[in-house]
Formats: C-alpha cells, sequence, structure tokens
C-alpha cells in the first residue's frame, strides 16, 4: 500500500484542545485535547475517510 500524506489544519479551541481539519477531504473534521492527540486523532480519521471512499 502507498503511504500519502496530508496537510492538516489545527485549530486551538477556547475551552482547550483543537479542531483538526484535512482541507484536501471535504468533511474530514476531528478534534484532540492536545497537539499529540490531535495528530493521532487526523491519522485515525483519515484512514477512516479512506476506508470508507473504497467500500462505497
Amino acid at each position: 500500500m502507498k503511504n500519502l500524506r496530508y496537510n492538516i489544519l489545527l485549530r486551538p479551541e477556547p475551552e482547550g484542545g483543537f479542531t483538526v481539519f484535512v482541507p484536501a477531504l471535504p468533511g474530514c473534521i476531528t478534534y484532540g485535547r492536545n497537539l499529540s492527540d490531535a495528530q493521532k486523532m487526523a491519522k485515525d480519521a483519515v484512514s477512516g475517510y479512506l476506508a470508507s471512499l473504497r467500500k462505497h
């Protein structure tokens, strides 16, 4: 399987944590409690998004 890289945008939230957007994948949005968690959640969100595309 080919490894792909996607840019992410991190938006700090006033109550803490980060909302994560993947601009190349419309609707691919997640949240992380801190930067490390946000990066992990972004990887999970991209994996799920791509799996859904392959399935449908």
